[in-house]
């Protein structure tokens, strides 16, 4: 016996667990018995065992960590991003159409192309005809919506940033007032 050892992948083993422990070394000893010979190959044997036993605890640590290591990757990629709000704005759309209101006169004129009292009569004209407050826009800041978008002609996600509010709120804002007025 050479002191080497194949596992069944066929590696070599043997060098790592100590040069020269092959058995013939103790051929010569007068004192050797069988019981002795069989602990020496016990002991080689449990050595190799263990040897083969570290190889798959690396290997299997390797394999688990790798598998972590995608899982995590899956579990990154299917979570959602947190939103980030969009409309940070101090000011919101209320409060721009408040400052108007309560404002210099020319003011409200500048902005939406009628005065004060103009839009008030509009106001009161559209609550004549049942129009109502949103579950989120006052009716006031509706027909500012209107009014600001027809005198800029700015996109609807201009006209939502003015007013600090989403595309979708400002875009069901526009065209019903439309039929109202035409």
């Amino acid at each position: 016996m050479d002191g080497l050892f194949y596992t069944d992948a066929g590696q070599e083993i043997g060098e790592e667990l100590g040069e020269g422990m092959e058995l013939d070394r103790y051929a010569g000893v007068e004192d050797d018995t069988e019981d002795e010979i069989e602990e020496i190959e016990e002991d080689h044997d449990l050595r190799v065992l263990a040897h083969i036993l570290a190889q798959y605890h690396t290997q299997l640590t390797a394999i688990s960590t790798a598998s972590l290591e995608v899982f995590q990757e899956f579990i990154c990629s299917t979570e959602r991003a947190k939103p980030i709000p969009y409309h940070t704005s101090i000011l919101s759309g209320e409060g721009w159409v408040s400052e108007l209101l309560n404002g210099h006169p020319e003011r409200i004129w500048t902005e939406l192309a009628v005065h004060k009292h103009v839009f008030k009569h509009l106001l009161d004209e559209l609550w004549k005809h049942d129009r109502t407050d949103s579950k989120h826009v006052t009716l006031q800041e509706q027909l500012a919506i209107f009014l600001y978008t027809c005198v800029t002609g700015l996109s609807i996600r201009h006209v939502g940033e003015r007013f600090q509010r989403s595309n979708s709120t400002i875009s069901k804002c526009v065209p019903q007032y439309y039929f109202v007025y035409c």
